[in-house]
Order: structure tokens, then C-alpha cells, then sequence
């Protein structure tokens, strides 16, 4: 290990530079359309790129004390109530990958959420400050194309998620 910090661990294997987090088992990004075919997303300022990013909810496994063996399922419904007020009364895993292999040993596990009911403001927890946006999913290349022009950026986890909900469509037909 090079060093440590209270979120990251820095460390070099095989020559290669990395960092992890100690204590996450897993991070979890969950995929939600509303009954009226709203995807939900969020926004919230992300000190590390100097901006706004549009996101799927999403966050880490595992991480809260007394919660150290969550499930990634367990986590993704956390989530999605934490940041959304959404619940879901399905949650299945869809797709698994590492979103920056180069810089980092995470890996992101993304959950399909079916049948979605709101039952609360959502905004994350303490000071997140994560805002909810449900978005036609007919309109939704326009409406980031307008969340980009008013300078946010957009993870591009986000076309991952609408790709699945794409393929989720096709093969329903």
C-alpha cells in the first residue's frame, strides 16, 4: 500500500498504481422506469469533476456500520430510496462491469428496478444534496442534450442503463 486515506486505499501492484475502498463490497447503479415510462435519474454536484453530474441513483455496498454484509440487492433498494423516494417492488441485477479499470479495483453491478412506487422526497442522506428527475424516456436524448448545454455533465453509466432498457424493449417484442 502507498498510503491510505480515510475512503481510498492508494496502492501499486505489479507496478500498476490503483486505488480501492476499504469496507465497499460491491457499488450498485439502479435502472428505473416509472409506470408512465419515466426514467429516473439524479443530479448532484461532484467535487471531483467541478460539476453537476446526471446520474443514475447509485452507491456503495456495505459501507454503513452495522450494514458491513448488505447484499448488492439490499443496497441498490437503499439507494434508490435514499436518493429517489422511489421503491421498487422488483430488483434484479442486469449488468456488472468496472466503470475505470486503469485507476481503480471497483466494480458496478447495475439493478433493473420494476414497478416503482414513490413514497417519499428522496435527496439522499446529510448533505448529498442529489435532486430527482423523472424524464420521458421519449424525450430523454433531448432533455440531456439540455442538461449538458446548461453545463452538467452526464456519467456515461447513464447510456449504459438506457442501452439495457433499449435491449429490455427489443426483446419484449
Amino acid at each position: 500500500m502507498l498510503t491510505s486515506g480515510r475512503h481510498l486505499n492508494f496502492l501499486v501492484r505489479n507496478g500498476w498504481e490503483y486505488v480501492e475502498r476499504p469496507g465497499v463490497t460491491g457499488i450498485v447503479v439502479v435502472v428505473g422506469l416509472t409506470e408512465h415510462r419515466g426514467v429516473v435519474l439524479v443530479t448532484q454536484w461532484r467535487e471531483p469533476v467541478g460539476a453537476k453530474v446526471v446520474e443514475f441513483p447509485a452507491g456503495l455496498a456495505g459501507d454503513l456500520p452495522g450494514g458491513e454484509h448488505e447484499s448488492l440487492a439490499e443496497a441498490a433498494r437503499r439507494e434508490l430510496e435514499e436518493e429517489t423516494g422511489f421503491v421498487a417492488d422488483e430488483i434484479e441485477p442486469i449488468l456488472e462491469g468496472p466503470p475505470s479499470p486503469g485507476i481503480s479495483s471497483e466494480t458496478v453491478t447495475f439493478f433493473r428496478a420494476r414497478r416503482l412506487r414513490r413514497i417519499g422526497p428522496g435527496g439522499g442522506v446529510g448533505q448529498e444534496g442529489v435532486r430527482v428527475h423523472v424524464v420521458p424516456l421519449s424525450r430523454l436524448q433531448e432533455w440531456l442534450a439540455r442538461m449538458r448545454a446548461a453545463g452538467f455533465l452526464v456519467d456515461p453509466k447513464v447510456l449504459a442503463g438506457v442501452y439495457c432498457l433499449a435491449m429490455e424493449a427489443e426483446e419484449s417484442t
